[in-house]
């Protein structure tokens, strides 16, 4: 691994502080490569393989420009404090993303054949929850009663509250302060026939 140099003291470190502060961009450079040794330092606490070493160095020296470059010396006393916060969020930021492309990339492995030979993968299944017959022809049933309900057990009012806070007959979806408004009547009258037409107390 690259030998880091040495951090630097805390005088030396408030001194280019100071001056990256008045726009000294050669004092921002300094800050950054004199704490570089403190991002290695926190990347072997996640890296798996030699392989991810210089990988997870790239993101955690990112996290590090972002404290230099957001560090108040006012209101805080040691950047490396700091900074080590702003490189673990960056690596750990990292890792949930290489995690979750990693999980959603397993989806298209194939996970073997169908009768005809085609290759299955996780995804066909994630995807083939399609109901059965059974269960849509249940479906279809449980809403014609619905319907037959609308019709012949509620007031034109109740009928009209129901259809428009559930968005049936292929209607939009109604907030109850819009269904009162629009019926001219209180706001609390809509919520008492759902309450009651849905069984709520």
């Amino acid at each position: 691994m690259k030998a880091f140099p040495k951090p630097l003291t805390a005088e030396e470190e408030r001194y280019y502080l100071v001056r990256y502060k008045g726009g000294d961009e050669e004092a921002r450079r300094i800050l950054i490569e004199y704490n570089l040794r403190l991002v290695a330092h926190i990347v072997k606490k996640y890296q798996s393989s030699e392989d991810d070493m210089e990988e997870l160095i790239s993101i955690g020296t990112i996290g590090l420009i972002k404290a230099v470059d957001t560090f108040d010396h006012e209101k805080a006393s040691k950047l490396a404090t700091y900074a080590a916060r702003c490189v673990e969020n960056e690596i750990l930021m990292h890792m949930r993303v290489k995690k979750k492309l990693q999980r959603e990339s397993s989806y298209y492995e194939p996970i073997g054949t169908d009768k005809e030979g085609n290759e299955i993968q996780l995804l066909d299944i994630m995807e083939s929850k399609e109901p059965t017959a059974l269960e849509q022809i249940g479906l279809k049933d449980d809403t014609r009663k619905v319907y037959e309900l609308l019709d012949n057990v509620l007031s034109e009012r109740e009928r009209q509250v129901i259809i428009m806070r559930y968005g049936l007959y292929h209607g939009r979806e109604y907030t109850q302060r819009e269904i009162a408004k629009r019926l001219g009547i209180s706001r609390s009258y809509p919520s008492v026939i759902i309450g009651i037409k849905s069984g709520k107390p």
